[in-house]
């Protein structure tokens, strides 16, 4: 059973994974021999390492090659055999300083997270802003082109989103400023859910002193609002870093069929869910996670919560399997904790 290897099996499948994690390649009996530190032969290593692949924790790519742990066998490592670091003092404090500016909005605090992340993971990073459900200060609406206009919100506390709406043909600035003027007039201290009802409401019984075109841009501004209470927006940072380790044709479209996946609008309720299967930080390797079992990528994600501990985001990075999971985790679990707090003060 795998739960029932000896120590020195358990030490050489901990000196393969390191390894692995270091350099990428498969691991022979002659490294191991040099470097694990437990006095053995090279035969006796061959022997474990046989052993060690018929329990399905190691494989080797080629027939004289080395050998390279399985899904299965990082499973074990990150499960029982991984150290995992703690931050320093100074780690902390730099992590903290990175989030918490003076005078940023919250989206600005998501950004630079993530580009914290990124940097100290050298992987992909990405964070999911919160739902907003905080009242309103402004909407805007400018025209991109004809066709297409951007809905600016400005909430109270500062955080600003952007979102861009189909509108019709005939729609000129002035009609956009009509409807940004009614909207603004009515949505006095409430919340984007609360506004929705009430415009949606006086509209529907003829109480509203618009015009159609008017109305039907107020609804369309609106209805962009996120509906689901796991609802929000990702904000990635570091997608060019997993390209530095691609090494094949097959890996480049693994790696675009990630990029795509990520960019699919159900993903914010899957990647909450997945934030939400347990208490704390989550770890996916490969196939575990089955948003992403066709690329085969890994993921540390940690949700993030106000103070009444109620989730409203998450943040993580995802890499490939030779994730550096012992440093990258305490990194994941700190940031969450910061911007939970930041969140709450807000």
């Amino acid at each position: 059973m795998i739960t029932e290897l000896s120590d020195r099996a358990q030490g050489v499948l901990r000196f393969i994974i390191d390894s692995y994690m270091k350099s990428g390649e498969p691991v022979g009996s002659r490294t191991i021999a040099r470097g694990v530190g437990l006095s053995l032969s090279a035969a006796t290593i061959r022997s474990v390492m046989a052993d060690l692949e018929e329990a399905g924790l190691l494989y080797a790519p080629h027939t004289s090659a080395g050998r390279l742990p399985t899904q299965q066998g990082l499973r074990f490592y990150v499960d029982g055999l991984m150290e995992i670091g703690d931050l320093s003092a100074e780690e902390r404090r730099a992590i903290e300083a990175q989030c918490e500016g003076s005078g940023q909005t919250i989206t600005q605090v998501m950004e630079r997270a993530t580009s914290l992340l990124s940097g100290l993971s050298s992987a992909a990073s990405l964070v999911i802003a919160p739902k907003t459900d905080k009242p309103l200060k402004q909407i805007q609406f400018t025209l991109l082109e004809r066709g297409r206009a951007l809905v600016i919100l400005v909430m109270q506390d500062g955080m600003i989103e952007n979102r861009v709406m189909e509108v019709s043909a005939d729609v000129t600035p002035p009609t956009l400023t009509t409807a940004a003027n009614y909207l603004n007039a009515r949505l006095a201290g409430k919340t984007l859910a609360q506004t929705q009802r009430y415009i949606f409401r006086e509209i529907e019984e003829n109480r509203a002193q618009i015009d159609i075109l008017t109305a039907d841009l107020v609804k369309r501004g609106l209805a962009l609002t996120p509906q689901g209470p796991l609802d929000g927006h990702i904000i990635i940072r570091g997608q060019s870093k997993l390209l530095q380790d691609v090494r094949a044709v097959e890996d480049i479209e693994k790696a675009r069929q990630l990029f795509a996946a990520l960019e699919e609008r159900e993903t914010v309720s899957r990647l909450l869910d997945a934030a939400q299967g347990g208490d704390g930080i989550q770890i996916f390797i490969g196939t575990e996670n089955r948003m992403f079992s066709h690329s085969g990528w890994s993921m540390v994600i940690s949700p993030y919560k106000t103070p009444e501990n109620r989730i409203i985001g998450a943040i993580g990075v995802i890499g490939p399997a030779r994730l550096n999971y012992g440093r990258v985790i305490p990194v994941v679990d700190y940031t969450a904790q910061v911007i939970g707090k930041l969140i709450g003060q807000h």
